[in-house]
């Protein structure tokens, strides 16, 4: 690609100090050349980030959620060129690529509608109290590589909402489209308000930790997340932290095996596993359990691994080196535990393709079971008694998701209230919607986004107690 990428500063299209190459994985190619920044460069960008501060937190709202609403249009008008060069730089099939950048459209869209509203707490014996929201400052937005854009927009299009200015920091293998969605801002937001900067994951903590910022945004791994939290808490920042996941499916025994084996396949082979609420370990009664796995395993070898360009490819390869040798190394570890139904070895070819794995007969203990994975392969486990299983589910670090399956809707509903995660779904899977909030528990993750919640978290409550003077 003989495109050039630039940092965005202060509303310039801004030079890096080097440049590093992006790696396309499905080739090993370089797709282009990306700027780095140094940290006089973020001093640069948060500098310009509280400068225009001010200005923007003052704009009515209305403006604000103007420019947002334009964001939405201009990155509509150019979604086939966005989607094609996320297909590029993180690998999926090109149709979930469109998946995610009209989905970030509808994102800016749905914060663009939403308001922080005055709360009226007393109003009685002339004593009136009142919870206003103000912004924080400048915000830096961390984002991961698997969901660069939309995951961007979950924490932009709040911010800049309710008046603050942000530094974004993308993920050093996905940083392209951030690049480009830098060239939409530059035309209609002014000067300051977004800065985008990159690196080789040199500089997060030269960012969480400079004492101009007022809050960190973090999407990514929980080891990551607990390094951003403690360089956070020098100045006490506030932060939002959506962490790694290891959601279990928990399926229930009045369903029919091959109809809910489709929809779990599904929820845990999207964009080849790697996902952060992806269903990354399933529960199967034992009287259902060799239909269901067979019915999996009939998925996985159905499915067409290649390239995400190639038209009628529906797994894509693994978005980086680092991440295919440790689903690698899981997977080895997991064929000497249990018994590989479908998939089981990398492809042999350039790019990091693993294609999609069922794996059965694993213990609880299993490292396939008890971490997260992070790509197409799935551990199916057997239960027979509720409880527990529940147990079984719960029994984790981890608390970010979950899925329970069954027919009988009530019942479903009430194994769902006893998952500890921060969201439960009955009967369907990643059904996030930008209006309702997304939190994480245990070690998933602190804060939410998305919703009034979302919103919330860019905001200082502010509480104006008053009374009338009375006369001498």
């Amino acid at each position: 690609m003989d495109r050039q990428f630039k940092l965005l500063v202060d509303g310039r299209a801004t030079d890096g100090v080097s440049y590093f190459p992006v790696i396309n994985p499905a080739t090993e190619q370089p797709v282009a050349q990306c700027p780095k920044a140094d940290a006089a460069l973020v001093d640069t960008a948060v500098a310009a980030a509280k400068r225009a501060f001010p200005a923007w937190s003052a704009t009515p709202v209305e403006e604000r959620a103007s420019r947002i609403g334009a964001l939405s249009d201009a990155l509509e008008a150019r979604a086939g060129e966005f989607a094609a060069l996320l297909t590029s730089e993180q690998g999926k099939p090109l149709d979930q690529a469109m998946y995610e950048v009209m989905g970030s459209v509808f994102t800016l869209r749905a914060f663009a509608a939403m308001r922080v509203s005055d709360r009226t707490l007393r109003n009685e014996d002339g004593n009136t109290v009142i919870e206003h929201r103000t912004p924080l400052g400048v915000v830096a937005a961390i984002t991961p590589w698997n969901f660069p854009v939309i995951l961007l927009m979950n924490k932009l299009g709040p911010a800049l909402l309710t008046g603050n200015t942000i530094v974004a920091k993308p993920a050093p293998t996905t940083p392209l489209t951030t690049l480009l969605f830098g060239e939409l801002c530059r035309d209609i937001l002014p000067a300051g308000v977004v800065n985008i900067v990159c690196d080789q994951n040199d500089l997060g903590a030269v960012l969480t930790a400079h004492p101009d910022i007022a809050k960190v945004a973090f999407t990514g791994s929980t080891a990551t997340g607990k390094k951003v939290m403690a360089s956070a808490a020098e100045s006490v920042k506030r932060v939002t932290l959506e962490l790694g996941g290891n959601d279990a499916a928990i399926v229930l025994d009045d369903v029919d095996p091959v109809q809910v084996a489709r929809k779990v396949y599904g929820g845990a082979m999207t964009n080849a596993g790697q996902i952060c609420v992806a269903i990354k370990r399933a529960y199967v009664p034992e009287s259902m359990y060799d239909s269901f796995c067979d019915e999996l395993a009939r998925l996985a070898r159905e499915a067409v691994v290649d390239d995400g360009a190639k038209q009628g490819a529906t797994i894509g390869p693994i978005q980086n080196r680092a991440q295919f040798e440790k689903v690698r190394a899981l997977l080895d570890d997991a064929k000497s535990r249990g018994t590989v139904i479908a998939g089981g070895d990398p492809l042999d070819r350039p790019g990091y393709f693993i294609p999609p794995t069922i794996v059965r007969d694993l213990d609880d203990d299993a490292p396939l079971v008890r971490e997260e994975q992070f790509g197409p392969v799935l551990p199916v486990l057997k239960y027979s008694d509720v409880d527990d299983v529940i147990a079984r589910a719960n029994d984790s670090e981890f608390g970010l998701g979950g899925t329970v399956w069954g027919r009988d809707l009530a019942r479903a509903t009430d194994v769902a209230r006893r998952i500890d995660t921060g969201t439960v779904w009955v009967n369907q899977y990643l059904a996030i919607d930008a209006n309702i909030p997304f939190r994480g528990s245990k070690q998933s993750g602190i804060g939410g986004e998305l919703g009034e919640a979302g919103l919330h978290e860019y905001t200082q409550a502010h509480i104006i107690n008053a009374v009338a003077l009375e006369d001498a």
